[in-house]
């Protein structure tokens, strides 16, 4: 098995971040020439090709941008250590790394995430978007803390962890004042072939929302689908359609994009999870996190689902 040297590994990733040999050979205080080999030996050493040449550019294969996200990792890992072990003790801060499934709201992630700042001791926070199921698989390799989600673990996901259940919140629909004014009728009524915006496919809520419109008897006139919520907020605050969200945040939704709200869906509620790999909640971030969901996001006790 080819061990790998770590040295010229390094040397790849100057390369590949700088953009070109001349520019990492300035960073690294070296020759281009002496970078250039030292990438050869690398390549060899491996078997692959990293990079290739188009025109007078270098450019990386797939297998030199696969590689190039290790190192990342790699060498962002090292330097925290440095950081860590060159820190006089007292001064250390806590890492806390937070991921939060792409469909949860972000005004909501950001209530729920940042009491983490706010314990007694120093806490230095890395929060990282992307879906469920990526997501699930760092924390199962201890890459993550926590994984904020819109439903509780997947069954048939072979991660073992856990499902703590933070809150759940009904809905509420807004609207521009441009386009509240159009529709006619009082809620929910009103939203009958109206211009909707609805959530993607992969939100949680989207079925029960579907199913309440048909128990309403309401046929909107879906217009977008969006599973990133900033982005369908901002369509709605422009006055291209309805939008729902977490009763929780009415009032920031109402301010922040100043839409009007039109009314409330009890019977369909946003839930969110935190799922970690322990049983019990310990680490402080996580408690304080658990702690300001129940108290003051959604202001009721916390369930055990």
């Amino acid at each position: 098995m080819t061990a790998l040297n770590f040295k010229h590994l390094r040397y790849f990733w100057m390369v590949a971040k700088a953009g070109s040999i001349a520019r990492a050979s300035e960073q690294l205080h070296l020759s281009p020439q002496s970078i250039s080999g030292q990438l050869t030996t690398l390549e060899d050493a491996l078997g692959v090709q990293l990079f290739q040449r188009v025109g007078r550019s270098l450019e990386l294969t797939e297998t030199g941008r696969r590689t190039l996200s290790y190192a990342d990792e790699i060498f962002t890992l090292g330097d925290e250590l440095l950081d860590m072990l060159n820190d006089p003790p007292t001064q250390r801060a806590l890492v806390f790394k937070v991921g939060i499934a792409d469909v949860v709201p972000k005004s909501v992630a950001y209530r729920l995430v940042e009491p983490a700042l706010r314990i007694d001791e120093p806490v230095r926070l890395i929060c990282r978007e992307g879906p469920l199921e990526s997501l699930l698989a760092e924390l199962a390799v201890n890459r993550l803390d926590m994984v904020i989600a819109d439903r509780s673990m997947p069954a048939g996901v072979n991660v073992r962890a856990y499902n703590h259940f933070l809150g759940e919140s009904g809905l509420s629909a807004f609207a521009a004042p441009s386009l509240a004014s159009t529709l006619k009728g009082k809620f929910p009524a009103c939203l009958d072939n109206s211009p909707f915006l609805l959530p993607g496919a992969e939100v949680a809520i989207r079925p029960r929302l579907m199913q309440w419109f048909d128990e309403q008897h309401i046929r909107p006139r879906v217009i977008g689908e969006f599973d990133d919520s900033a982005l369908m907020k901002a369509f709605g605050q422009a006055g291209s359609g309805v939008f729902v969200a977490p009763s929780a945040i009415a009032d920031y939704v109402r301010k922040q994009y100043g839409v009007k709200k039109l009314g409330t869906i009890d019977s369909v509620q946003e839930q969110l999870y935190a799922i970690t790999t322990q049983r019990r909640l310990i680490h402080p971030a996580v408690v304080a996190i658990s702690q300001v969901a129940r108290e003051e996001v959604f202001g009721q006790p916390a369930k055990g689902r």
